[in-house]
């Protein structure tokens, strides 16, 4: 079963970070106000991030390394993957 780690959007330009099994689910929590403490006072608008894993220890330590950046390195991890995905 694949892990995701993952980056929120959220209105006001901050982020959220968290990982997860099921990427859809955890999107409609975070929604309903039910995903996290962070995610109901801050609205998340979109899916900024994405990494898959093979386990959930690997996808839990990456997303504590995620957690670890400042906002611009954040910034700048999301648009290496939108240059990867575009040269796709």
């Amino acid at each position: 079963m694949p892990y995701y780690v993952y980056i929120l959007q959220c209105k006001g330009g901050t982020f959220y970070t968290g990982y997860t099994a099921s990427l859809n689910a955890r999107m409609k929590q975070h929604m309903n106000g039910k995903g996290a403490r962070y995610t109901k006072m801050h609205k998340p608008k979109k899916i900024a991030y994405t990494e898959e894993f093979t386990s959930r220890a690997k996808a839990m330590r990456r997303e504590k390394r995620i957690k670890k950046l400042n906002h611009k390195q954040k910034q700048q991890l999301i648009k290496q993957q939108n240059r990867r995905n575009k040269s796709s």
